[in-house]
């Protein structure tokens, strides 16, 4: 990419009135914060390489693929020089009422992010008007905006760009918000002056996160097992989830909250004014077997402009079978399960049989 020629003399007009204009109009599109961070990131990529060496991504190839393109945003985008990192709140309720549909568990608990509208494209979209409003300002830029879409180490460029530190959880904390929020990012060859400030990590001694993760997958502070995390499980992984980590799933049928439900500093989460993140088609406390009775279509109509999207119908039904398999047990769930005993799909129909198994030893 290369900038306009309006660029090349105006280095102090980037770092002074431009800087505080990106700030402004993003707040002005739903965005609690936007800093520019350095690019360098030569600590995370030996981070990265070693995860990646012990295999803790588990089936998600793509962390290799892209190669040094991940830590390296000039590979990514050849000609970045600056990185506006931003985010965005996404929380529409409470800790303590989100913590309370997780205990509900004839209802499937989904992870609060994924509620709504999908938010690739909230983010996606926003991010673009910011850039063309820069343009607008200083005449045409290279730039390029990700938003948990491309190898990019959204959490070390927010970092980087103070926007808060990586928790013993490897989310990112902002002191005063906690850590419900998206990140976007908008690569450019602008010359920006990257924001000074770091936040401290300000975890302190507290384990909370660590101890109540259902499957012990934050090995050690700021390690995280992705093969036993309850959200790689349910998202991203296709195959039959281990026997081991089923009861430990309990009602969570797309992605887990609780390292964040737990976390201190999530007091000072915000509820988010953006109505695209507002719960869609009762999916704050869905009832289980209505989910599973979803035929394919059916499913597809459902999750329209959703998250949920990233997974396909077989993994939606394995998943239910799992929560419904934790489920007490009753009547209608041992019926729903039963509907499902002779499914195409031979990946269903195991965690089905699991399921049913479970309820036959609740009932003796």
């Amino acid at each position: 990419m290369s900038a306009g020629n309006q660029l090349t003399a105006g280095s102090e007009l980037l770092d002074g009135r431009v800087l505080e204009s990106i700030r402004r109009w993003a707040h002005e599109l739903g965005f609690q914060q936007a800093a520019v961070a350095e690019i360098q990131l030569d600590e995370d990529e030996a981070h990265v390489n070693e995860w990646l060496a012990k295999g803790f991504h588990g089936t998600m190839s793509y962390m290799k693929r892209h190669g040094k393109k991940r830590v390296r945003p000039d590979m990514l985008v050849p000609g970045t020089i600056s990185v506006i990192s931003l985010r965005m709140d996404y929380m529409t309720q409470t800790a303590d009422q989100a913590s309370a549909a997780l205990r509900n568990s004839r209802h499937g608990y989904v992870s609060r992010y994924a509620l709504g509208r999908d938010y690739h494209k909230t983010l996606r979209s926003r991010l673009k008007r910011l850039a063309r409003r820069i343009e607008e300002l200083i005449g045409p830029f290279g730039y390029r905006v990700f938003t948990d879409s491309a190898p990019v180490l959204e959490r070390a460029l927010a970092r980087n760009a103070g926007l808060g530190w990586v928790g013993k959880h490897t989310n990112l904390i902002a002191r005063h918000d906690g850590s419900l929020f998206f990140l976007g990012e908008i690569f450019t060859d602008l010359p920006l002056k990257p924001d000074p400030t770091f936040e401290d990590d300000h975890c302190g001694t507290c384990s909370r996160c660590i101890d109540v993760c259902p499957t012990k997958a934050i090995i050690a502070p700021y390690k995280l097992d992705a093969r036993r995390c309850i959200s790689y499980l349910t998202i991203e992984y296709r195959g039959s989830i281990p026997e081991v980590f089923r009861p430990m799933i309990g009602n969570r049928i797309f992605g887990c909250d609780d390292c964040q439900l737990v976390c201190p500093w999530n007091r000072y989460a915000k509820i988010s004014a953006v109505a695209d993140f507002n719960p869609r088609h009762g999916l704050d406390a869905p009832e289980l077997v209505t989910l599973f009775a979803m035929n394919e279509s059916e499913f597809d109509e459902f999750t329209r402009g959703s998250a949920i999207r990233r997974i396909s119908h077989e993994q939606w039904l394995r998943n239910l079978a799992i929560a419904l398999g934790n489920a007490p047990s009753s009547p209608d769930v041992i019926a729903a399960l039963q509907a499902r005993q002779k499914h195409r799909s031979e990946l269903v129909r195991e965690h089905v049989d699991w399921a049913l198994a479970r309820h036959n030893g609740k009932l003796q």
